[in-house]
């Protein structure tokens, strides 16, 4: 098929309307806002030098705390099998519990860690612009 084929006014006919464009407004903006937050940052006076050292080590605290506890977890699962070993001969739901636990409750566990460092982290930022705006 020609792509005249698919001209959808010559397929009306001539005397069809043409469509009004309609404008689509995503933000009704009336001049350039910029936060006086994003521009402290930005700058990065002395004083807040300082807030953004201790934002940094309030993250970095936070994801060294959760990978602990995954690490522990997950390394001393297989350690506490090898150690004990009828614990690898018990069965829950038709699973024996090395699986159980390695093969099918990680995962659940990871995604749990995972939301708890996100909703910790996005608290910290905002007690950081919560100290900024003040």
């Amino acid at each position: 098929m020609s792509p005249e084929s698919f001209d959808v006014r010559a397929r009306l006919g001539e005397f069809s309307p043409r469509p009004r464009r309609k404008r689509v407004v995503l933000a009704d903006r009336r001049g350039p806002h910029v936060p006086r937050v994003r521009v402290e940052v930005e700058e990065q006076t002395g004083a807040l030098e300082g807030l953004v050292r201790d934002l940094v080590e309030k993250q970095l605290r936070v994801a060294l705390l959760l990978s602990g506890i995954v690490a522990v977890v997950l390394l001393g699962l297989p350690l506490a099998f090898w150690l004990v070993p009828a614990l690898g001969d018990v069965e829950l739901f038709g699973l024996r519990l090395p699986w159980l636990l390695l093969g099918v409750l990680a995962y659940p566990f990871l995604v749990v860690i995972g939301l708890l460092y996100n909703r910790r982290a996005e608290r910290n930022e905002e007690d950081f612009l919560g100290m900024l705006e003040e």
